[in-house]
């Protein structure tokens, strides 16, 4: 069975056109017909369902299109580790990140020192982080979320506080210390469903039984601290977005573990370049020695 058919099948199952198939794939369309035919009958059963031009997987295509991302993947990660061993490759890493604040400084250095590195990073909500991973698009991931899925390995990067935000006027910037019960009432600024910390603050919230008014949501760390210093409502902010000379009033909460994990996530199965590896242990060592 020819690898590079097996390319074909699986833009063809992306696509579920024959004809634009054929045209990102730069065949004649006739061809690439014959291809899919010649390896329908290999297999001895139809992969797609026709409708004129129109083409879907069947239940046999989906079950051999997982065994076929299984299998290229699997050849890639290979020529990927001969192309390290034999020095013509200067390894690549594909990272993806909710947030790239936290990971600014460590990254322009390992870019210094490895300035071949091919590095590419992916902002996604923390949801989304996992699913990547799985999908395969990416080599490693930065979460502070659990995860339950077998296989995914992991590592310990950084611990950061979590503490109420509140403007220097609010009745509570004289404390140094509150418990979440105490603001329950407060109007609270908090991030649009799964984007950035939002699923770790519902957490929070949930462990200390509260059930938090927002009186605003958005996208960007920025626009919490801003909204937060008018006075508009008070919020959760990490310890590591934190400033000297920010006007915000960090309130410690002393009831609960408000504790952000930081780890780095990565496949057991997939193969991870040096570059990768050497990305993995610089940073954890950054953060050990800057802690």
């Amino acid at each position: 069975m020819d690898t590079s058919h097996l390319h074909y099948f699986r833009t063809i199952a992306r696509i579920q056109h024959m004809t634009k198939a054929a045209e990102e794939l730069q065949i004649a369309q006739p061809a690439l017909s014959k291809i899919i035919a010649r390896l329908e009958e290999d297999l001895g059963v139809p992969l797609f369902d026709r409708q004129g031009r129109n083409i879907r997987l069947n239940t046999f295509g989906k079950t051999f299109l997982r065994k076929v991302e299984i299998a290229l993947n699997a050849l890639e990660d290979g020529r990927k580790e001969i192309e390290e061993l034999s020095g013509l490759y200067s390894g690549s890493v594909h990272l993806a990140v909710t947030s790239v604040e936290l990971l600014s400084r460590p990254l322009a250095d390992f870019l210094s020192q490895y300035p071949k590195t091919d590095f590419r990073i992916t902002q996604v909500s923390m949801m989304e982080l996992e699913p990547l991973l799985l999908s395969g698009e990416v080599d490693i991931c930065l979460t502070a979320l659990p995860t339950q899925n077998a296989g995914v390995c992991s590592s310990h990067v950084l611990e950061e506080e979590v503490y109420l935000a509140v403007s220097p006027n609010h009745r509570f910037s004289d404390r140094q210390i509150i418990s979440l019960a105490e603001a329950a009432t407060e109007a609270f600024i908090g991030y649009n469903e799964g984007q950035f910390y939002q699923p770790l603050n519902d957490i929070f919230f949930g462990e200390a039984g509260i059930h938090p008014k927002y009186i605003c949501r958005v996208n960007e760390p920025s626009a919490i601290a801003s909204l937060v210093r008018a006075g508009v409502g008070v919020a959760l902010v990490g310890e590591c977005g934190r400033s000297s000379d920010s006007p915000l009033t960090l309130l410690k909460i002393h009831d609960h573990s408000m504790k952000r994990n930081y780890k780095f996530i990565w496949l057991e199965s997939r193969y991870l370049s040096v570059a990768a590896r050497k990305f993995l242990e610089f940073v954890t060592e950054f953060f050990c020695k800057t802690n």
